[in-house]
């Protein structure tokens, strides 16, 4: 079977197989003195964030409200990086031929999730005991949810781990064969020679892998939620939560796939791979999140809106129209009307600025929608309450929070391009087979590309 296409940027079509391999085995094997830069930069701002976290653990851990900005940047990293991942697992179940240049765009934000383990950990211990308070562990037994919530995240770094390292497998056997790090290639290839056994075990492994990192990434998006947040805030019970939090992170994932495309493509010198299709078509995902996010976040907020009970009632002020009032405003405009706004044009989302833009946008917005839903819940006193006495005011940060925010933002990104050191940027094998599964052919007065679908 094949299907039709109106012709794009013709350059991956120009060039042969030797040429893909040989162009990415170059761009990898010299980074440049502006990577570099770039990442001491990274360094010094993570340094930063490395004072600011002996800052907060200066004053100890029994001050929770001291800890709210952490546990924002947190969640915040965490859903960012890990559901970016399940970019390219879901649309290569879809079998999205067009999705093949951002695969591994998507694939290395795993490496993030290293780092996002990391900062979990110092929230475990500030996390209140459960005795007396509404949680997820109805008599769970002891060391909740401390060790639960670890082995999931856990599991889910590993899986996703595997992920990126099975997909990358025939690209590190090139790199065995073409590099002078031959060793530690070798070590890390497993012996491939591209059989069509080991094509076999290959495919079906990374179905196997992405189906469980899907799993996973909403079962850790339950637990996040549930004991970072909700749990901590008396008289919030909220079925639908959970479920808007993972949303709000697969709409930041595509976001950063979006921005990181753009970035590759204007600065990394990947334009000949990266095409407007890959903008193009996740561009539509993205607005389609979008109205979802709006959707999620109506249904939870309807909910307490019309029951107008006194709990309720104290839980929206604290969350939405008080306290936190403007980081709600921020996080509403930037996460549902204007990314909207922006991708509702047809004209603007065949392009690569307009769904870049939109994702900067929603990065932004997520970022504030995280402010206003852990900052709060680690601001109240007694969680014990089965609702609140009495609105809390609004936690405004201090130099550690600056501090510790800037240093994740810069950790995150500094993981990121340290794992592009051992992993092409670019998916060799799968660029290769997508370049001979298409033709450009000439139907009436007009080029197009077919496509073969040999599934």
């Amino acid at each position: 079977m094949h299907e039709l296409h109106k012709m794009p940027e013709p350059a991956l079509l120009s060039m042969t197989s030797q040429t893909i391999t040989e162009d990415v085995l170059n761009r990898h094997a010299s980074a440049g003195s502006k990577f570099w830069l770039i990442a001491a930069v990274l360094a010094g701002l993570l340094a930063l964030g490395v004072i600011g976290f002996f800052m907060l653990l200066s004053e100890g851990f029994d001050d929770r409200a001291a800890w709210g900005y952490y546990a924002a940047i947190f969640a915040y990293v965490f859903s960012v990086s890990q559901s970016a991942v399940l970019v390219s697992i879901a649309l290569r179940m879809a079998k999205a031929h067009w999705r093949r240049p951002l695969s591994r765009v998507s694939e290395l934000f795993s490496a993030v999730g290293i780092f996002a383990f990391l900062m979990m950990i110092p929230l475990l211990w500030v996390l209140p005991s459960l005795e007396n308070r509404r949680s997820l562990w109805f008599d769970a037994p002891i060391y909740s949810p401390h060790v639960w919530d670890t082995i999931a995240m856990g599991l889910l770094v590993v899986c996703g781990l595997a992920l990126l390292y099975f997909a990358a497998v025939p690209d590190l056997a090139t790199l065995r064969d073409n590099s002078s790090k031959k060793g530690l290639y070798k070590f890390l290839s497993m012996n491939w020679s591209g059989s069509r056994k080991q094509w076999k075990m290959l495919h079906a492994g990374i179905g196997t892998l992405g189906g469980f990192y899907f799993m996973f990434l909403i079962f850790v998006h339950m637990m996040i939620s549930v004991d970072f947040s909700m749990s901590l805030v008396p008289g919030w019970k909220d079925a639908i939560y959970p479920a808007y939090h993972g949303l709000s992170g697969l709409q930041s994932g595509v976001a950063v796939v979006l921005v990181t495309m753009f970035i590759l493509r204007k600065w990394g010198g990947l334009g000949h791979y990266i095409e407007v299709d890959q903008f193009w078509g996740l561009s539509k995902l993205l607005l389609a999140l979008s109205l979802l996010w709006f959707y999620f976040w109506w249904a939870s907020f309807f909910t307490y809106w019309y029951g107008r009970t006194p709990a309720e009632q104290a839980v929206i002020k604290l969350l939405m129209f008080e306290s936190y009032k403007p980081a709600f405003v921020v996080a509403f405009l930037l996460c549902f009307p204007l990314p909207f706004f922006v991708l509702m044009w047809n004209v603007v989302r065949k392009t690569a600025w307009g769904p870049a833009l939109a994702g900067i946008i929603v990065l932004t917005g997520t970022f504030f929608n995280m402010v206003r839903l852990y900052v709060p819940a680690f601001s109240v006193e007694d969680p014990t309450l089965h609702a609140l006495e009495h609105v809390p005011p609004a936690n405004l940060p201090g130099l550690p929070d600056v501090l510790v925010v800037v240093g994740a933002l810069g950790g995150a990104v500094l993981f990121y391009m340290l794992a592009t050191r051992i992993f092409p940027i670019s998916n060799i094998w799968e660029l290769k087979e997508g370049r001979l599964l298409q033709r450009v052919r000439t139907l009436l007065k007009t080029e197009v590309r077919v496509l073969a679908k040999p599934e």
